[in-house]
């Protein structure tokens, strides 16, 4: 049976073989953790924290859309909730992190 090569002839020919750093088989793992990094993750973290400051500024007199969709103008502010004025007489208290974006003062009476 010449096809099975016995241990010994297996350890002598990679014996004389070059040995590669430990290193470089991590290496192509942190190339693809950075481009996550600046392609994912700091994106990500930076519209956070636009939102919450955007959250922290809100102010009665805003005109803001909640992420569901509603416009309306904020009436009152309190430390988690809001209460938007989406029509005359129509009040929703709803939670800070909800208002998804300010919306320029006078959007309420162009619609």
């Amino acid at each position: 049976m010449s096809f099975i090569v016995s241990d010994a002839m297996a350890q002598a020919a990679g014996a004389g073989a070059e040995q590669t750093p430990a290193w470089t088989g991590l290496l192509p793992m942190v190339i693809l953790f950075v481009i996550f990094y600046f392609l994912l993750i700091r994106p990500q973290q930076k519209k956070a924290k636009e939102h919450r400051t955007m959250v922290e500024e809100l102010s009665k007199g805003d005109e803001a859309v909640t992420t569901g969709g509603i416009l309306g103008k904020i009436r009152k502010v309190g430390e988690n909730f809001v209460d938007l004025e989406v029509a005359d007489g129509v009040t929703l208290t709803i939670q800070k992190g909800q208002i998804g974006q300010l919306m320029p003062k006078g959007t309420l009476k162009s619609n």
